[in-house]
């Protein structure tokens, strides 16, 4: 069995670089700077089905990946979650929040509808977060 990623995660996102052992990508939202990380092990639902080496490297990938989101503009919270209730693929979500956000306090699952990127500003985002993660 090969690493596929799930339809909806493939719809709702844009793809930004393989990491160690997930793939990033950002949700294709402008409203909220949301990161999505998606182990690249096929079957995989729930954390606790990764081998100990592979929880430890995604964990170092949400560290990288929450610390670069805390750094931009206008966000003072960051909210880390793997839900998994409408998409069953193991994926984790790291999300930049602010208390002016459009869905402060309440969580962004659901919230509205999402207001896609400009095509200029989702290139920017990918390459900082490329830069960032990568080098």
């Amino acid at each position: 069995m090969s690493f596929e990623l799930h339809p909806v995660l493939a719809r709702d996102t844009l793809p930004v670089v393989a990491l160690g052992v997930s793939q990033l990508l950002l949700m294709n939202d402008a409203r909220f700077p949301w990161c999505i990380l998606v182990p690249r092990v096929p079957g995989i639902t729930e954390w606790h089905h990764l081998e100990e080496a592979e929880q430890a490297t995604v964990m170092q990938e949400i560290t990288a990946v929450s610390s670069f989101l805390e750094h931009l503009p206008n966000v003072s919270k960051l909210n880390v979650g793997a839900l998994g209730n409408r998409v069953p693929q193991l994926h984790i979500h790291v999300i930049g929040r602010h208390t002016e956000d459009p869905a402060w306090p309440d969580p962004v699952w659901g919230f509205g509808r999402a207001v896609p990127y400009a095509a200029r500003a989702a290139d920017l985002r990918v390459r900082q977060l490329r830069a960032a993660l990568i080098g």
